[in-house]
């Protein structure tokens, strides 16, 4: 899992294994649970940026879509 999107697709086919009970509830609860931790840490990197007054660059949000709107955002500066 390299990002935010990676852990997303994960968590949903977490969820249609759930359903289809091809997943026990306490492995989904687990796995569930790691997701929550990783974005946890996520968000206290996030913050800790914000204190400092910096932006943060955390590969873990940096989607190839986050990526293209960058560079569509530098294009219109200039």
């Amino acid at each position: 899992m390299k990002n935010v999107t990676d852990l997303r697709n994960e968590l949903i086919s977490i969820f249609e294994q759930l359903k289809a009970k091809e997943i026990s509830h306490a492995d989904a609860k687990e796995l569930n649970n790691s997701a929550g931790k990783i974005i946890n840490s996520v968000k206290i990197e996030l913050e800790y940026a914000g204190l400092c007054k910096v932006v943060p660059n955390i590969a873990f949000l940096n989607t190839p879509k986050v990526r293209a709107q960058k560079i569509n955002t530098e294009k219109n500066k200039t």
